[in-house]
């Protein structure tokens, strides 16, 4: 195979979890811009809608649906859309997450059930009910699960007190160990990436707050940037990373190298 075909994602079906906006939106665009038909989805409609016609208007095929990830009954309806739409699912990316901050002392129990609810357990339902239909299909498939840093080491204390997101995000990385072990033997690769700082609703107001001390913990300087985590998603969700599972591609301008 021609090594640019490697990246190619042509006819191939992807269902992205939060695809409307942050990681989740720079993702879909970047498999939409691989050859991808791809189905945003989230509990914010409009969103997934508006990068939708976004995306169509740049001649990709595109669907979008409201989606809560803690509820089974919902999860399975979008993915018996997308195959009753597109013909099947190939490619998973589990990118819907939530966060709270307060000191672990302080922190409240429900708020850290609720992370832990959104960022686990919806990776796991989505990850289960379109892991099915990859195994009933019987060609493989791809699980990308969006994880963080925050999963590999503690929060620093001066801006990033977030035990539930950072617990959540550990539990992210060994569920997608666990996956692709388990899943090996049907072709499904299962992998993570776990992003560094990059300006999202969810991060910005800290960015904004500690710009220069966060800044001051990453090597290269700056802060990440969609084409910084558009590659790298195509990469693993491509024939190009057909020997990698259960892996964690950190992409975090060598934060987690000091």
């Amino acid at each position: 195979m021609n090594t640019q075909d490697l990246f190619r994602l042509d006819g191939k079906i992807a269902i992205v979890t939060g695809g409307g906006r942050g990681l989740g939106q720079y993702i879909s665009e970047a498999l939409a811009e691989s050859g991808a038909k791809v189905v945003l989805c989230s509990r914010n409609l409009e969103v997934c809608q508006q990068v939708k016609e976004e995306m169509e208007a740049k001649g990709a095929q595109a669907l979008a649906f409201a989606c809560d990830v803690t509820q089974p009954e919902e999860v399975k309806r979008v993915v018996a859309a997308t195959e009753e739409a597109f013909g099947g699912v190939d490619i998973v990316v589990n990118n819907s997450g939530v966060t709270w901050g307060a000191p672990p002392e302080e922190m409240p129990v429900d708020k850290f059930e609720q992370v832990m609810d959104v960022n686990v357990k919806g990776a796991f339902l989505m990850s289960q009910v379109a892991g099915k239909r990859m195994i009933a299909q019987g060609k493989g498939g791809r699980i990308i699960n969006i994880a963080s840093v925050a999963g590999l080491r503690g929060g620093h204390p001066e801006y990033m007190q977030t035990v539930g997101y950072n617990s959540s995000k550990g539990a992210v990385i060994t569920m997608t160990k666990d996956l692709a072990t388990s899943w090996a033997k049907y072709g499904i690769r299962v992998n993570s990436i776990a992003p560094g700082w990059f300006p999202s609703k969810m991060s910005r107001p800290l960015l904004e707050k500690f710009k220069e001390k966060m800044l001051s913990h990453i090597p290269l300087a700056r802060f990440g940037q969609p084409d910084d985590i558009k590659g790298v998603a195509v990469f693993l969700a491509s024939p190009a990373a057909a020997y990698m599972t259960g892996q964690v591609v950190v992409v975090d301008g060598g934060t987690t190298a000091w």
